[in-house]
């Protein structure tokens, strides 16, 4: 029989997904969107958005730490070797799979609860492509080949900003790289006189944080001691995708997980808020040629998410509330890997780009002079 505190985890991930889901469609809230509006159109307020949900998230799941609720050891976001390759390889493919779709795999599920027909394709395709990097056909690639590509840490040191702060001083700085970092993007994010007037925004910045440490939480209290070690996770969605799909596959037992239910709880989240406002509506791909450009970017997002360690939310967010080194390099290389996607979609290819900003800052109208 299944362990009854793994179905109580997936029941709190549902909800937890739930609240996520409702909150960022009624915002309107976007990671690739945020990252266009910043290098495209120079607005940061989105972008704020999330550095508000980082700092709550880290004032909050630090705070479990320092009062010893949970063992960040546990985790798998603070390995002693960090895979940089495949880190900064996969957030790359991450991010142009993001432009392509126009969503990362989070606001996919936040589409589909809404009626759009295109993310299941894509939701089913990135789960496929995320589960075959993780234990099927790209896997023996992935663990052979890239991760032990890997910068060991000092002295066995844990890869998080307070485990290398607290060997380089001799000193546990956890709580005060917690207030700094946190309160700093509390406050950068809160200085916008703009995003200030944007309640529904600020709102889901709030609940995506609280969320991150709500994860933390039911994994930690929630398990059977008897079953093995915890293991705490939050938010993420990719592996989470692959595993939902499997467990649709294999059985209904397959399930009982904290990441599937928050999943499903997305989702339902999403579509909650969608009829409220009377914005269901059903969509599907004008043309083979944009099913082509989904299907490419899903199972870019699904191979380079696993490479990654996660996507904008489990790398951005949840890898962040942990002071992980893995989430910088990982988002660094989803924003530059989302904007060559544009290129790619604007510009026809990243050397046209290229070629454009060249000639613009030889002050000429036409690359082929």
């Amino acid at each position: 029989m299944q362990n009854m505190s793994a179905w109580m985890q997936a029941f709190g991930g549902f909800a937890i997904g739930m609240a996520a889901g409702f909150a960022v469609r009624r915002a309107r809230l976007c990671t690739f969107g945020a990252i266009e509006d910043a290098l495209m159109g120079g607005d940061s307020r989105r972008l704020r958005v999330f550095g508000l949900a980082l700092g709550i998230a880290i004032l909050g799941t630090q705070g479990l730490i320092v009062g010893g609720f949970f063992d960040p050891e546990l985790t798998s976001y603070v390995p002693t070797a960090l895979p940089l390759v495949a880190i900064l390889i996969g957030g790359v493919m991450f991010g142009i799979g993001m432009a392509l779709v126009g969503t990362c795999g989070f606001g996919s599920l936040v589409r589909l609860g809404t009626g759009d027909l295109r993310s299941l394709v894509v939701i089913l395709v990135l789960g496929g492509a995320a589960y075959a990097t993780l234990r099927g056909v790209f896997a023996d690639v992935r663990i052979g080949f890239l991760e032990p590509l890997s910068l060991a840490m000092p002295d066995g040191a844990r890869s998080d900003a307070a485990s290398l702060s607290a060997l380089a001083l001799g000193l546990n700085v956890r709580a005060v790289l917690a207030i700094v970092a946190g309160v700093g993007l509390c406050w950068l994010a809160l200085g916008d006189a703009r995003l200030r007037r944007a309640p529904r925004l600020l709102s889901a910045g709030v609940v995506l944080g609280l969320m991150v440490i709500a994860g933390w939480i039911v994994t930690t209290s929630w398990v059977d001691e008897f079953a093995g070690p915890p293991r705490p996770q939050s938010l993420t969605f990719v592996s989470t995708v692959g595993k939902a799909l499997y467990a649709g596959l294999l059985g209904i037992t397959n399930f009982a997980d904290f990441g599937v239910g928050t999943v499903f709880g997305v989702i339902a989240g999403s579509w909650l808020a969608a009829w409220r406002a009377a914005e269901v509506r059903w969509e599907a791909f004008d043309d083979d040629h944009e099913m082509r450009r989904h299907l490419a970017g899903a199972v870019l997002m699904g191979m380079g998410g696993i490479l990654a360690g996660g996507c904008t939310i489990g790398q951005g967010l949840t890898a962040g509330s942990m002071l992980a080194l893995s989430a910088p390099l990982a988002i660094g290389g989803m924003v530059v890997g989302a904007r060559l996607g544009i290129a790619i979609l604007v510009d026809d290819s990243p050397r046209t780009m290229l070629q454009r900003r060249w000639t613009h800052l030889l002050g000429r109208s036409d690359p082929a002079e």
